[in-house]
This record gives structure tokens, sequence and C-alpha cells, in this order.
């Protein structure tokens, strides 16, 4: 078996860093993967996990914009708050401002206005041309935004500044964003929604404001200075001259940090061209740099970069931003969600970003500290929802056996994990998909985990609960043995077994035996085919997979589930049948039906488990398949949601020529697509390089 244990022990000093003075934002394409469902972010974002994300929100009929952007529509308005690469429902969507021409209808209502061309975009920069004749272009900090406006000579020129603009959702399952209420005063600060978001907007021209409710042309006597409204609530600007800038500050501390934010960041007389170059360095050295390919084939290389920067689009470093508690510790939101980001996404960032793993590791145990739970997903300072279970045990579990250690309080960070384990949280706020158990932290299912050690069919998702309490449990016992806690390490390696305790040998679908099925509260299996999973959804029994996919992902006791399989050479039947087309009858034309879905994280690993039976020839062979026929450079480049960039990740692993097992010290040896050098972190680098032997 071919394996790397030890990865961090592999290293060769280096006196430079690698890349230097190279321009590799010239091989992002910005768009990449904004096109079919892919829903990642093209606008103007000043350095990895930014607060600011400026860009356009567009409205396209009934579509949620997930990102504010859509190919196609009508721009409602350019906000400097986003997500990116996300589904759920769309967030944020605020601080936003609209250029108009003319005078406003008393009775408009619906003030977008659609492109006169496609957006350009590039790293550091955004910039559209609307049908009015306006152009717009866009840079940013990571707490503040540059807009720069260009009117038609012959037009009136006017700003709406709508602070109770936000991005909808149209799906109707109850998790959209909703305004509550606004206030604006002497055009400084401003909250969009709860909690508070503040902002200060400095224009470098006079203007004339109009404080508005309700709708924009619905106009407030210009002795009032003061409006709080739980209606449409904003000002609009009318300006003389014709080309002009707005430097605007985003914070969720004060309006005054906001405006600091602004005068540090953007100071007045700055430029577009200056800033986006000042951001673009800023990309190369932090970031892009850190992985140097050896290939001058222009798809690869935009391939490479463009997912290199996708990564780091998310989460969110909100330290010193934090409204909530006050802390010297790092603090990091938006993590959507690390149920899509434990198994690639956090162990490479323990790599290529060292400190930043480390911050977002302390970040959650501070959230524990705090709120009680450490989160699975978490947005606008808010935990929730949990999908199986709060996978930052594995991400703390991952982090300590590679000897993550730096400024992390590891004692605390068992003792979250214990938390987890032991402690299922209120359901206070009943999660109408899944009323019978809390879905915003920890383990929902936890008592009867604790009492039975399996998780009935009487709880949404319970397969999906069963294997990641599992493997959180494994995450447990290995925290606890590297602490010298042992009989701590004793229980949850046993309890670490439970999934067994939902293997049916007697499950059958083509011709194979012996899958992981639900169960009954009183124990009983649950006749289920395990080609069907229900709907895949938040109420059934597997989540966002099929029955035959979940049987492979105890992924730390691998040579029991080979065992129980029946063995070498079946589990290697199993593997191929997993991979044939037409063998899953609801499978996705996309991907020839088959049975493993590489758009969904639960299948990520699949390819590589060839490996334990013997076979790292096949995880080759297939894992590079996967990576050719449902990866590219096109703006349609990834097989489905980039889910925070957890889909790039699994590309760049694929790239590297590795597989981490998460929770674990094992990386799988795949095959690298060029010779490469990676920096490490601490002036470090390591180098790989390959043969050429008939690899597709």
């Amino acid at each position: 078996m071919l394996l790397f244990d030890r990865f961090h022990d592999l290293l060769v000093a280096s006196s430079l860093p690698i890349g230097a003075r190279r321009d590799f934002t010239r091989y992002v394409d910005a768009f990449y993967r904004t096109e079919d469902v892919g829903n990642m972010f093209p606008g103007a974002i000043g350095g990895p996990f930014a607060n600011v994300r400026l860009g356009p929100d567009v409205v396209s009929g009934s579509m949620d914009a997930y990102p504010g952007y859509l190919l196609k529509g009508n721009i409602s308005a350019f906000s400097l708050m986003h997500q990116s690469g996300v589904g759920g429902a769309p967030k944020y969507g605020v601080v936003s401002q609209l250029p108009v021409v003319g005078r406003m209808s008393l009775s408009a209502v619906d003030l977008s206005i659609p492109p006169s061309g496609p957006d350009r975009a590039e790293v550091g920069r955004y910039s559209s041309s609307l049908s009015n004749g306006v152009s717009v272009d866009l840079a940013a900090t990571d707490d503040a935004g540059l807009f720069s406006y260009q009117f038609p000579e012959s037009t009136k020129a006017m700003i709406v500044v709508d602070v109770s603009h936000f991005l909808p959702s149209h799906r109707g399952l109850g998790t959209g964003q909703h305004y509550v209420n606004g206030n604006i005063s002497d055009v400084k600060g401003a909250n969009g929604q709860l909690p508070t978001i503040y902002f200060c907007s400095q224009f470098d021209s006079r203007a004339t404001a109009t404080f508005f409710t309700e709708t924009p042309g619905n106009p407030i006597p210009e002795s009032v200075q003061n409006v709080d409204s739980d209606e449409k609530v904003g000002v609009t600007f009318s300006f003389m001259d014709h080309k002009f800038t707005s430097r605007v500050g985003v914070s969720w501390i004060s309006s005054t940090k906001a405006c600091e934010f602004v005068n540090s960041g953007i100071p007045p007389g700055t430029t577009i061209v200056n800033l986006a170059s000042a951001t673009k360095d800023r990309w190369n050295s932090k970031v892009l740099s850190t992985i140097e390919a050896n290939t001058k084939d222009p798809d690869t290389l935009r391939l490479l970069y463009s997912s290199l920067y996708g990564i780091y689009l998310m989460p969110t470093n909100r330290t010193a931003e934090n409204p909530s508690w006050d802390s010297n510790e790092p603090y990091y939101d938006d993590h959507v969600t690390l149920w899509d980001l434990f198994r690639c996404s956090t162990p490479l960032m323990q790599i290529l970003q060292p400190e930043a793993c480390e911050e977002q590791i302390r970040s959650s145990i501070d959230i524990w500290r705090h709120n009680g739970y450490m989160p699975d997903g978490r947005s606008s300072n808010s935990n929730g929802r949990t999908q199986g279970h709060s996978n930052a045990n594995n991400i703390l579990a991952d982090a300590y056996v590679k000897n993550v250690r730096g400024k992390v309080n590891w004692e605390d960070g068992f003792k979250t994990m214990v938390k987890d384990a032991e402690v299922p949280p209120p359901n206070d706020s009943p999660d109408s998909s899944a009323p019978e158990s809390s879905s915003k932290e920890g383990r929902g299912a936890g008592l009867q985990w604790l009492t039975a050690g399996y998780v009935s069919r009487e709880f949404t998702r319970s397969v999906t609960r069963t294997i990641e309490y599992s493997v959180n449990d494994f995450a447990l016992y290995q925290v606890a043995s590297g602490l010298g806690h042992e009989d701590d390490a004793v229980k949850y390696l046993d309890r670490s077994r439970n999934w067994r305790n939902h293997w049916n040998p007697n499950a059958t679908t083509l011709g194979l035996k012996g899958f992981i099925v639900p169960k009954s509260k009183d124990g009983k299996f649950i006749d289920q085919d395990p080609l069907s999973c229900g709907g895949c959804y938040w109420g059934s029994a597997h989540y966002e997979t099929l029955p035959w996919e979940y049987s492979f992902n105890p992924h730390h006791n691998i040579n029991t589930l080979i065992g129980y399989m029946g063995g070498d050479e079946i589990f290697i039947s199993r593997l191929k049948t997993t991979f044939e087309s037409n063998k899953d009858p609801n499978g996705n034309p996309k991907f020839g039906n088959t049975i493993f879905n590489p758009s969904n994280e639960v299948s990520f690993t699949t390819p590589y488990l060839y490996h334990f039976a013997g076979r790292q020839d096949f995880n080759v062979m297939k894992s590079r398949h996967i990576a050719r026929a449902y990866y590219n450079s096109g703006r349609a480049g990834l097989p489905g949601n980039s889910d925070s960039g957890a889909m790039q990740t699994w590309l760049l692993w694929n790239m590297i020529g590795l597989y981490p097992m998460t929770r674990q010290t094992t990386f799988l040896i795949g095959s690298p697509w060029f010779d490469m050098t990676i920096a490490l972190g601490g002036r470090k680098t390591l180098k790989i390089s390959r043969k050429e032997e008939g690899i597709m």
C-alpha cells in the first residue's frame, strides 16, 4: 500500500518565497464556476477571508442569486457583503448602491437595470456597463469598498442607497433572510438587518441628499435628518458631476469603526487602478504563489489558480469585529459549512495557510466558550444548521494529530469536543424540516446515541448522524490519546465502532450484500433499497447521497468494513460497480447515472479507497478520470455547487497527487499532474516531481 505518514516531516528548506514577482492572477478567471449552479462570487475581494465582497446583485424572476451574481438578469444594486459557493438560501446583499439617471417615479419599486453587455472581472476589480449608460468600477479592501461611477454627460446622476436591500430567497424553504428594520442618519451609519451591520459612505463629489421610505421616489422633508423604519428606507443622492467615487466601509461594531476602515484602507484620492493593483499583489504573495506549477498548459494553469483563488473566499475573518463578546482570540464567521470542508479543504489549509488554520481552530473553541457549542455551520454570528454532527470535531482532531499547536489551547479544545459528544443541545427553536431535535449545533440525537448506540429513524438524517457520530467519536479518541486521557480514549474508540450497529449483512442490491441501513426505535433494521435514499434531503435517513455510498464512509475503520463486505476482491468489485454507468436508476445523466456522485462531499474519498485493498493504480486511474471528466477551466467547470471551495480543494489534492485521510496522519499517494513546489509556511517548501508513465 502506498501512503504517506507524517507528511509535515517531508520538508525542503527554501531561502526565498516561491513565485516571487510572478503575476499568478493572470491565470485566475474570476467568473470560474459562476455558471450552472456553481454559485461562486465573481466580484472584487481585497484578500483571503475578507469581510467585504463587493459585487452586483442580480434579479431574474424567481431564481435565487446565492452569491448575488447571476449569468442573466437585471442588476438591482451593487452591495458589499456576499457569500461564495453556497446553497440553501442567499445571504447578505446588504450595504448597497445603485446608479440611476433622471427623476424617479413615485411608484418605482423595482429600479433594477439591465446590463448593456457582459460584466468584466479580474482579481481585485469588477466592472459593469448598464443600459442607462452608467459605467461602474469596483475594488475593495478587507473591510471597505470603492465605487467609481461614470454617468452620461446628458443625464442627471443619482445614487440610491437602500438600507432595506438584501438578497431574497424564492425557494419557500423557510431558510431565507428578511429585512427587519433600518436606520439611516446624517448619511453616515445604517443597519440593514439583525444583527446590526453598520456602514460609512463618503463621496468625492458634492450631492443633494433626500431620505425616502417605502419607495425611492417617496421623499421625506429636508428638515428630517434621521429615519428609522421597518419599511423600505434609504437616501438618494443627486450630483452635478458625472464622474465621481464612493468609498464605503462596513463594520459589525459601529459606524465610527466603518469610517475608520474607509479612511485607513481607501484614503481620499485612491483610484480603482491603484487599489486593484495592490490587491493583486496581495493575492499573489499571500495565496497564489503558494503553489508554483511547472507547466505551460494554459487550461491547466487557469484551472489550478482559479481553484486556488476560489477556496479563500470563505469563511470570513472578523477578528476584532465580533459584536457578541470581547475576546483576544481570532474570530471567523460564515462557515457554510464544515460538513462540506472537513474532508479536503481544512487539511489543505493546514498546509498552505498554517496560521489561518490555527486561527480558525482557536475561533471555533472560543465560540464554544461563549455560545456553548462549536459550529458546523455559522453565519451572521450564529450557529446553524448542523447537517449531521458538528464536524469541527473532525477538524480539531485532524489538526491535533498533524501537530498543529501554536496558541491553540488543546485542553479546552478537547472539552468542547466532549461537550458535543455528551450533552445534546436543547431544541429551543425547532427546525420545521426536522422538528424532533436540534439542528443548530452539537448532536441533536445524542441521547439515543449514548443509550442505544445507534440513531433510529425517528430522527431525520439518522444514518448520516450515525456515521458522523462514529467518526467524531474517533476524533475524540485521537485527541484524548494525545493528551493522555486514557479512559476517555478507550470510551470514544469503543463508541466510534457503533456504525456497525447499522450494518445489515442481508441488505442486497446488484447482487451484493451488506449495507448501512436505517433502524427503528426498537433496534430492528428497516428495509431500504441501498440505491434509494428517499429524497436524500433533510427529512431522509441518508443526507445528500445513497446508502451505497454511505456504506463506504467509516473511513476510520476500513479494515473492518472490507471484512464486512467480504474481503479485498469483493471490496474492489463493489468500488468498480460504484463507478460504472447506469447502475443508479435515479442517477444524474450528467455523470452517466453512476452511483458515485462527484458533486457530493460524501463521495470525495471513495475513488481513493482502492488503496486499502492494495490497488493504488486503480485509485490513480479512477480519480484522474473524475478530475478530467467533471472539472475543467470553463465557467461551468465544477461538477456541482462549489460548497465554499470544497469542490476546488478535491481537485487541488488530485493535482498535487495526494489525498488526506482526515483525523489521521495518513496521506494516500496518487499521481501529481505536474512538477510543483508548495510553500508550507515558515519558509519551508515541498517539491513534488513526477514521471510520465501512461497516466491519462
